[in-house]
């Protein structure tokens, strides 16, 4: 996969507006020993930064009829938001064991669920088979330039917000989002990956040269990649 460069960034900045949440931030310098403000995603549609990408990978495709994408719940959920929003039909693949919540969060948009597998890569396989036989859009949860765009999203916002920010910590699943980030910032701030000892996706890749397949076990990673 190529990496958007900064200007793909500003382009789905453009692509997406008003369709998205420009999220606060907050200042939290009275219980830290340095400057720090936290940037409140969690305000954005569906509770996450997902909707970024996930628009922004629809429009640059010209709104087709239908997407398809794989979820252990964060996307899957932004995704049948977007086809919900856009009038688009949406098929979610999610393993059996995503949690309950998010499986009804995605139904509540009109999408179609699959239940299959019992981790991420085994919906994930089955997603992609069916897109290539209906010929659906294939929305990534993190493995396209167009999602790591929008995701970047959040880079442009918050530098639009602090200016003078010098180092960003993100919070690492798939990786598209902190990939979005540091495209964004490209060496002008630094970015740090932070994620849970049992869902230590960046680190192993980083430790092998190369994207690996991790077990994950954490309670706190239900739905990081994904």
């Amino acid at each position: 996969m190529t990496a958007p460069a900064p200007a793909d960034i500003a382009a789905a900045a453009d692509r997406i507006r008003g369709r998205v949440r420009v999220t606060p931030i907050i200042d939290v310098d009275d219980i830290t020993a340095i400057p720090l403000v936290l940037k409140l995603e969690l305000l954005q549609h569906t509770g996450s930064f997902k909707v970024r990408g996930a628009f922004n990978r629809v429009l640059s495709a010209g709104g087709p009829p239908e997407v398809i994408a794989a979820s252990g719940g964060n996307h899957g959920l932004a995704v049948a938001y977007v086809a919900h929003r856009l009038r688009l039909r949406a098929d979610i693949f999610v393993p059996t064991t995503a949690p309950a919540v998010k499986v009804d969060g995605i139904r509540s948009f009109g999408a179609d669920v699959t239940l299959i597998g019992t981790s991420y890569a085994e919906a994930l396989c089955a997603s992609l088979a069916r897109a290539e036989q209906t010929g659906a859009l294939m929305v990534h949860a993190y493995d396209c330039p167009d999602v790591v765009a929008g995701q970047g999203t959040v880079g442009r916002e918050l530098e639009e917000q602090v200016p003078d920010v010098d180092t960003v910590l993100v919070a690492t699943g798939g990786g598209g989002l902190i990939g979005g980030i540091a495209a964004w910032w490209s060496g002008r701030a630094r970015i740090v990956s932070v994620e849970p000892y049992g869902a230590p996706t960046m680190h192993a890749a980083l430790a092998a040269g190369e994207p690996v397949d991790v077990s994950v076990d954490s309670v706190a990673a239900d739905s990081l990649g994904a």
